[in-house]
């Protein structure tokens, strides 16, 4: 498995069992003992889906005596569980939208675009459901925006249908799935 570097930050450690004093007392991040082992506390907040190892030197390589020792950085890692739906450019517009025999969803996102990513998984399990029936694509508004300002997108998430090369039906905005099915049981 591969790993993906999200955020790096670090994590100081007081003495073993004492917790700071200007620990947070939020509910969100709870003073814990650390996950890796014997390393002693770490205040980090709790997450899940996530494995957290400590990157230790090779154990070939031996520390000089008077060195102090290090435990490294601490690596946590996040499975890529969710997949992603194919993009479209200004390139691809063509083939696999106009030219395309079956109906399209477009999905008009940003990557700095927070309601963009919390669509997507929605799309892409709508994508699996329709398989056959409908295609789905995501188009970068910030790579081409040519598009976006040909079909008026001035909102995104834009979720947009296509079919025989005319924009049918548009839902903007994180919507919920229902909505979703709704527009694309109307023209599958």
């Amino acid at each position: 498995m591969a790993a993906t570097v999200l955020e790096s930050f670090a994590v100081t450690r007081p003495p073993h069992g004492v917790a700071p004093a200007s620990a947070p007392r939020a509910a969100a991040v709870a003073y814990v003992p650390s996950p890796l082992g014997r390393c002693g506390f770490g205040l980090l907040p709790r997450f899940t889906g996530l494995r957290c190892a400590s990157l230790s030197p090779s154990p070939r390589v031996k520390p000089a005596a008077a060195a102090p020792r290090s435990r490294g950085p601490v690596v946590c890692e996040a499975q890529k569980t969710a997949l992603q739906l194919p993009e479209v450019t200004k390139a691809t517009w063509q083939s696999l939208v106009l030219d395309s025999s079956v109906p399209v969803l477009i999905d008009f996102w940003a990557p700095w675009c927070g309601p963009c990513r919390m669509i997507e998984p929605t799309v892409v399990k709508l994508a699996k459901a329709y398989e056959g029936k409908l295609k789905c694509y995501k188009l970068n508004t910030d790579e081409s925006p040519d598009i976006a300002t040909q079909y008026g997108i001035r909102s995104i998430p834009t979720m947009m249908i296509f079919k025989n090369g005319e924009k049918k039906d548009a839902v903007i905005g994180a919507v919920p799935e229902s909505t979703l099915v709704a527009s694309i049981e109307k023209f599958v």
